[in-house]
């Protein structure tokens, strides 16, 4: 993607002049605000942006964007920004998806654009219900979690966005909260530079339907404690005093304290997001309280070849190398006959 340092902008010049229509209070507002302030920071041309998305209380996103932008149908956002991001390599494609348009009906559409690896940036807000359509259980619902579609509570396992997305073959997977403006704002700028499917994960509460969802992590009493916010290079290290940290004992992933049983700080591991060997990646990914803390930030950034880039290259050498130059060369090529 290509940026100009000309180029000024404030997230002012990002806002359409649309009312938004989200729930006071809902998640949704801090994640525009903040995707705003990034694009202003980047200092690429408005029009080189394209905003897409799917079905969902997210989906309205593109409403308030003052950019290039299409609301698709359900779950499908993913295909359609394929088709945009191949056709027009050069431009920044944006799509705005939820747990529940992209991990259920739009599921096959999800992991196949992060196997390809098509230059997407990919914002999942993860409310863990169906909000719009007033609140069912998604993909993402905790196990036994009561609402109108599991009255007894749902007894299917949830999804997890980083294992999936690890799964698929993805070079990129962050996960931030949705009212943590300054780690949103580092992990989409860290996204919008990456070349390739990235996928941010925003932890978002719904007001409505399944209020108060990850409080149990990221309180503001607790969140210290039971998230740790993860860095290339630097130790991982969490906690109100930063004295907690992750070590790999055998083949799992160990809390400790340093200080404690003989642990010193350079005994806690480094987080290497550019490690290609996605193993460290999933534990860390998978990470669930009470018996960790919930990895935040970048978690796995690595290189790829991009599908829009292969592809184009394969349509070149095939321009070049083709005995066929025109229709008339491929409708006369191989056995013909005259009809009289």
């Amino acid at each position: 993607m290509e940026t100009s340092n000309a180029i000024k902008y404030t997230p002012k010049d990002f806002k359409s002049d649309q009312e938004v229509r989200w729930c006071p209070g809902c998640g949704d507002h801090a994640i525009l605000a903040t995707i705003q302030k990034v694009l202003a920071e980047l200092g690429t041309p408005k029009e080189k942006f394209v905003f897409l998305s799917g079905i969902g209380c997210s989906s309205r996103l593109p409403y308030y964007m003052n950019t290039y932008g299409f609301h698709s149908i359900h779950g499908r956002a993913a295909a359609i920004s394929t088709g945009v991001k191949i056709t027009n390599p050069d431009l920044s494609v944006w799509v705005i998806t939820g747990d529940g348009d992209s991990l259920a009906i739009g599921g096959n559409h999800f992991i196949h654009t992060i196997r390809r690896n098509i230059d997407l940036n990919v914002i999942l807000f993860n409310n863990q219900i169906y909000a719009l359509t007033k609140g069912q259980y998604s993909p993402t619902s905790e196990k036994g979690l009561v609402t109108k579609t599991s009255p007894y509570g749902t007894l299917e396992e949830p999804f997890s966005v980083g294992e999936l997305v690890i799964g698929a073959k993805g070079k990129f997977f962050a996960r931030t909260v949705d009212n943590n403006i300054n780690l949103s704002a580092e992990v989409f700028l860290e996204a919008a530079k990456h070349k390739g499917t990235s996928v941010v994960e925003v932890l978002q509460n719904c007001v409505i339907f399944n209020d108060g969802v990850h409080e149990k992590i990221t309180g503001k009493d607790v969140r210290d404690d039971r998230t740790i916010i993860l860095r290339h290079g630097e130790p991982m290290l969490f906690g109100k005093d930063k004295k907690s940290g992750l070590i790999l004992e055998g083949l799992k992933l160990k809390v400790v304290r340093v200080g404690e049983k003989g642990i010193r700080e350079k005994d806690i591991l480094v987080h290497d997001s550019h490690e290609s060997n996605p193993g460290i990646h999933y534990f860390l990914a998978n990470m669930r309280y009470p018996e960790y803390p919930v990895a935040l930030g970048v978690i796995r950034s690595v290189e790829g070849d991009t599908y829009e880039e292969l592809i184009h290259s394969q349509i070149k050498n095939i321009q070049e190398h083709s005995e066929f130059k025109c229709a008339d060369d491929l409708f006369t090529s191989g056995t013909t006959w005259t009809v009289e």
